[in-house]
């Protein structure tokens, strides 16, 4: 019998600042956040730690790290699949949240055991039976408290029951009988993808069974990568891996599907016959949205091009969702294209042979001459480290280039009392303003018994035979309106202005 104990996938969830990666970097000894702009995590990560039990055994836990933020839902929900077990993260200052609902959500969805971690009990604001009753309030019904889900308060900052945490997850994982096959080619999931610009495509992954080792070759779709570079969590170089363990590969074909499932094989004949069947197998999927940018432009819309560059797949994904979320009223923002890399001139003559294209970055760097084409081509570059800011100057930028609407405002209303001359177009009456004001220069539609019979423009405005720049309501005047249609006493004229808004 191959098949043996493995160590825990667990992963770790809760909304934005309640102190994830704070909890992974008390559990590593080292310090993650600060690598990460603006202290938030904007990228999966996987990471391995040895846990010693009071009983003296030392046992294995890999950890994913998700991003608390909203834009990242859709990575949350995959590191939710690939793991055994869930963290839930709440702060005890704050209680439930917005994400920590999503993160639960995911994790209920996903059909895995959860514990829930009260971090910052150390804070001031620390309260902790409140957060409990707001867990209560969410349907988390927690041990001792009328439910099963395991509880325990922790601070990240200083490790008061962090231990405690590892060792209720290691009898969790035993419960729960986790088990892996040592001498079958290793199967998993793809953690994340990008491409480095000296190094070629790379990728996370994390084993769920099986072994790994140089040599073998790793298939995901139409994707795959001979395993002549691995690497561990840390980047030493390794050349053998067993489930649980989270890798890094270098030397792919092509970016593979994050959150994807891969299979390894023995040799390259293995992997292609592999490849080949994933091939007749596999739809083709359609990214179009069949939208008519002809028919949009037609019907008053300003059509906004965009093009997304990120470092990593999960980055591109994200940006991707928030930037389809922007709504504003007739403005349509197109994703032209939306990869990983560095903002090369290529994607600056894309840029350039489309109107108005604005090039989005997201830790990435601009590559040699791409500046200077920018500049004659006339394309916007802008290069951010934190998703949020970027979506937010997108916002900002569309409300910016939003098509103003003409409307027209009517000025003021009167009646006709007398017609004094009509030479061609040009018309000479007396009237009275009987609603708001007309002045000199107005455009004027001229009604007849309830029905709008032509326009014209007042030319000129006289109040006791002297010029006038306007009349106010109550007042009679005399005018001089150029119309083709003929005017005719008890007619109405009605001002209007056009305005953009």
């Amino acid at each position: 019998m191959s098949e043996i104990e493995r160590a825990p996938v667990i992963v770790v969830m809760g909304h934005i600042d309640h102190g994830k990666s704070r909890f992974l970097d008390y559990v590593r000894k080292s310090n993650v956040v600060a690598k990460e702009a603006g202290g938030i995590t904007q990228h999966i990560s996987a990471y391995q730690a040895k846990v010693e039990l009071k009983d003296g055994r030392e046992k294995k836990i890999t950890f994913l790290d998700t991003p608390g933020h909203a834009a990242f839902s859709k990575m949350r929900t995959r590191g939710c699949n690939m793991a055994d077990i869930a963290i839930l993260m709440v702060s005890a200052e704050e209680g439930v949240k917005a994400q920590t609902l999503e993160a639960l959500k995911s994790v209920r969805e996903c059909k895995i055991p959860f514990i829930v971690a009260i971090n910052k009990i150390d804070k001031p604001g620390a309260n902790l039976e409140a957060t409990k009753n707001s867990l209560l309030q969410n349907e988390v019904y927690l041990e001792g408290l009328g439910g099963d889900i395991p509880y325990l308060p922790i601070s990240a900052e200083t490790g008061e029951g962090v231990q405690e945490l590892l060792e209720t997850i290691i009898l969790m994982a035993e419960l729960e009988e986790l088990k892996g096959d040592e001498k079958k080619p290793a199967e998993g999931f793809i953690l994340e993808a990008n491409m480095d610009s000296k190094r070629g495509v790379s990728a996370s992954l994390v084993i769920k069974n099986g072994y790994l080792k140089l040599g073998m070759f790793v298939v995901q779709s139409s994707s795959f990568a001979p395993v002549r570079i691995m690497e561990d969590f840390l980047g030493k170089p390794i050349k053998e891996a067993r489930f649980s363990d989270p890798v890094k590969i270098t030397g792919w074909n092509k970016l593979p599907e994050v959150g994807k499932a891969f299979q390894t094989y023995k040799n390259k004949k293995e992997a292609m016959a592999a490849m080949e069947e994933n091939k007749s197998s596999k739809k083709e999927k359609t990214t179009d949205d069949n939208i008519s940018l002809a028919e949009l432009s037609d019907k008053g819309y300003e059509i906004i091009p965009v093009i997304i560059k990120a470092d990593t797949k999960g980055s591109v994904e994200a940006i991707t969702e928030e930037v389809q979320k922007i709504d504003v009223e007739k403005v349509f923002v197109r994703i032209i294209k939306a990869k990983t890399g560095n903002i090369t001139e290529n994607d600056i003559k894309t840029a350039g042979s489309i109107q108005n294209t604005i090039v989005l970055g997201f830790n990435t760097k601009e590559e040699r001459g791409v500046k200077t084409l920018a500049l004659r081509l006339g394309v916007e570059i802008k290069i951010f480290d934190i998703i949020y800011k970027l979506t937010e100057w997108l916002d900002e930028e569309v409300k910016k280039r939003k098509p103003k609407i003409k409307t027209e405002e009517i000025g003021g209303k009167a009646r006709v009392l007398k017609i004094f001359s009509r030479v061609k177009d040009k018309q000479v009456l007396g009237g009275e303003v009987f609603e708001g004001k007309i002045s000199k220069g107005d455009k004027v539609k001229i009604w007849r018994r309830g029905e709008e019979i032509g326009i014209g423009n007042i030319v000129e405005l006289q109040s006791g035979k002297m010029p006038a720049p306007s009349i106010n309501e109550g007042s009679q005047f005399g005018a001089k309106i150029n119309s083709a249609v003929e005017i005719a006493e008890r007619d109405n004229i009605e001002s209007v202005k056009i305005v953009e808004k």
